[in-house]
Parts: C-alpha cells; sequence; structure tokens
C-alpha cells in the first residue's frame, strides 16, 4: 500500500497493541492512526481462531466509516479479512438487510456509527459475543456529536475480556470518564495534540463578510493548487460559493447534510478522482475524507471550536506533505482566531486583502473594540483613533 516509514503513532502505538494492552493514542488528524490500530488488530485476528464479529470499530460520520472501511478491505485483503459498514442516511430497505445478515451472522470487522449500530441493536439479532476487540476512532468527535449514551450502552453489550483501543484528537473529562469505564489500565500515547502540521503554511486574511466571495476568486485565479477543499460553517453558504466559483469558470462542488449519500459518495469519488478540483463542504467532512492530493484547505469563516480548526486544516498537509491552510476573519470572528492561536501555541500569519477589494477591518475592530477600517495597510485618511472622523471617513464606513 506503499508505507514506507512509520509514523510517530504508529511506531509507538503498534507494539502494546500487539501485546494486547488497551491503549489511548491523542494524535493529530493525518498522522496515521487508522494503520496504527490495524496492522496489529488485523495480525493478532490472523494468529487467533473466533466466530461472529471479532472486532467492532465505531466513527462517528459515514464518511469516516467508509474510510476506515476501505482500508480494513487493503490491508486485510491477504488476512482474507471480511467486513461490512453499518451507517445510516437515505439506504435502500435491501442495506438494512446486508447489515442485519452482517451483524447477526458474523463478519470479522463491523465498522459503523453509534445511532445506526443501536438501532440494529434494538431488534435483538445482533451478536457481540465473539468480540475480541473494541476499537473508537475519533471518540472526542462522536462525543461531541452526542454519542456518548450510546457508546456506554453499546459497552454493555461487549464481553469484558477484549483488548479496548480509543483514539482522539483531544482528552475532554468525557472521554476520561469512559476510559475509565470501558478500559482496563491504559497505556497513553500523546502526539502533538492539537496541533497543525509543522509543513502546514497558514495563512488569515481578515474582510468583511461581503469580500469573502470576491476574495476566493482572486485566490483561486492566480493560485498554483492540485485541489483545496472549502470550509462553510452554513449549508446555505456551501452552495454560494458553489455556484459563485462555477459562474466564473471553476470547477467546484458542494457537499453537505441535505445531500442524499448515494449523492454525497458521488461527490467524494469524484473529487478522490480528479473530475473537479474545488470541493466546497460544511464540517461533516472536517474528520471524514483522506485524500492525500489535497494542496489547500481554505476556511470561509473560522469554526467555534477551535479544535474543529485543527480537523478542517488537517485535511492538507497529511502524513508529512506540505500543505495550506487560508482563513477568512471578520471582526465577528476575531475572538474565535485568537482562541486557535492560544490552542496551537503560535499567531498565524496576516495577509493583506488585495486593494481592489476596498476596506477591511482594522486593528482596533479585528479587537473587538471600536472600528477602525485600513486600505492598503493604513488607516483612511481624516480617520484618528479617539476622535471624531471626517465625512469622508464616515461614507466610507
Amino acid at each position: 500500500m506503499g508505507f514506507k516509514q512509520l509514523t510517530p503513532i504508529q511506531e509507538q502505538a503498534i507494539p502494546p497493541i500487539m501485546e494486547g494492552k488497551d491503549l489511548i493514542g491523542c494524535a493529530q488528524t493525518g498522522t496515521g492512526k487508522t494503520a496504527a490500530f490495524l496492522i496489529p488488530i488485523l495480525h493478532r485476528l490472523a494468529e487467533k481462531s473466533g466466530n461472529g464479529i471479532r472486532c467492532l470499530i465505531l466513527a462517528p460520520t459515514r464518511e469516516l466509516v467508509k474510510q476506515i472501511d476501505g482500508q480494513v478491505q487493503g490491508l486485510g485483503y491477504f488476512a482474507n479479512a471480511s467486513t461490512t459498514t453499518v451507517y445510516g442516511g437515505a439506504q435502500s430497505g435491501d442495506t438494512w438487510e446486508t447489515q442485519k445478515s452482517s451483524l447477526s451472522e458474523g463478519v470479522d470487522f463491523v465498522v459503523a456509527a453509534p445511532g445506526r449500530l443501536m438501532a440494529h441493536m434494538k431488534m435483538g439479532y445482533v451478536d457481540f459475543s465473539g468480540i475480541q476487540a473494541l476499537i473508537l476512532d475519533e471518540a472526542d468527535k462522536m462525543l461531541d456529536m452526542g454519542f456518548f449514551e450510546d457508546i456506554t450502552e453499546i459497552i454493555k453489550h461487549l464481553p469484558a475480556d477484549r483488548q479496548t483501543l480509543m483514539f482522539s484528537a483531544t482528552m475532554p473529562p468525557k472521554i476520561r470518564l469512559l476510559a475509565e469505564t470501558a478500559m482496563k489500565d491504559p497505556i497513553q500515547i500523546n502526539i502533538a495534540i492539537s496541533k497543525p502540521s509543522e509543513k502546514l503554511n497558514q495563512r488569515v486574511f481578515a474582510v468583511y463578510d461581503n469580500q469573502k466571495i470576491p476574495l476566493i476568486e482572486l485566490i483561486l485565479k492566480k493560485l498554483d493548487f492540485t485541489s483545496m477543499v472549502i470550509f462553510a460553517s452554513r449549508k446555505s453558504e456551501v452552495d454560494q460559493i458553489a455556484r459563485s466559483l462555477r459562474k466564473i469558470g471553476i470547477n467546484a462542488k458542494p457537499i453537505h447534510s441535505d445531500l442524499e449519500q448515494t449523492q454525497r459518495e458521488q461527490v467524494v469519488l469524484d473529487f478522490r478522482n480528479g473530475t473537479f478540483n474545488v470541493l466546497v463542504a460544511t464540517d461533516v467532512l472536517s474528520r471524514g475524507i483522506d485524500i492525500d492530493t489535497i494542496s489547500h484547505v481554505l476556511n470561509y469563516d473560522m469554526p467555534n471550536d477551535p479544535e474543529d480548526y485543527v480537523h478542517r486544516i488537517g485535511r492538507t498537509g497529511r502524513a508529512g506533505a506540505s500543505g495550506v491552510g487560508i482563513s477568512f476573519v471578520n471582526p465577528q470572528d476575531a475572538k474565535k482566531l485568537q482562541r486557535v492561536e492560544e490552542l496551537i501555541g503560535y499567531p498565524i500569519t496576516r495577509l493583506n486583502v488585495p486593494p481592489q477589494l476596498g476596506y477591511t477591518p482594522g486593528k482596533l475592530e479585528m479587537d473587538g473594540r471600536a472600528p477602525t477600517e485600513v486600505k492598503n495597510g493604513k488607516n483612511p485618511r481624516g480617520s484618528k483613533r479617539g476622535k471624531n472622523p471626517s465625512k469622508r471617513d464616515r461614507v466610507a464606513r
């Protein structure tokens, strides 16, 4: 599969997993966590006999479930590992029946979203008696999405004599509580928690909302990029951005939760295959897409949670590659930028907005105080702090 060198999380996690120990792995996105747990678990299951479902992997989103399933099929090809996915969405009755058959008859790996798995469990035919390993991937995200009760209920139905692995980008209190109840003396590995890749070039533009789409258009016309993901917080913005870019000849497509599951899968497949090179997405993709060729990530707005910033820009600069993360910050999002910088431990470089876009938020406004607008890095003529602005400045504002 092209793996030539262990990543730090793989190097530290594989030996204790091979020994059968429980483990908590904290590492940033894109560091090879999936292979860190799949390679040793595949090896252990190949060495041991067993019937029914042998390994259960829980993940927060459909996209991540499918991504892990693909890795199981690739890494486990010569181990003859069987796998099935369990997730919701707009699926046919045949899909439900396929999931039901796998859960009742047994496969080596079940990769599931907690909500849909619980729906099957309530029907009474799911047999977990043969489980040898439980893996919780992106555990912090699952808890953020409200799956704590579902996960604890699922764990109650698993054999006590099992290996449990938990991988997470952060360690909030609920993760520690879950670890205490679900794990036995887990080894904890911390790899650069919540830090973007050192090879990721991060940049910020201070802008007003009405300048964002024109600035994207200017950037894309001048930028040499392989492929880009643009993240926006609202679905309405995702569609608007994609439409605006298509009008100027840029092949961009939107993806968000309003699309049917089959549509979302086709969009991701086309993006992966290079059919188009600008994907506009909500945070549904911030942890659920693994494409090595993404060269740029652009935050149309700042996410509410600084951790989500790390996961968004983590779509590029993966597995040691270089990448570029660009963020647009309006005055209302200035505090969010501050929290991101506190989290990652350093300031992000500010870039000047092209002068043809007009006045941009000044430093005072970005600090959440009295507004001062700037053009080409300077205050407009006649505007002085602490004094009434001139009529010309009031018109400009």
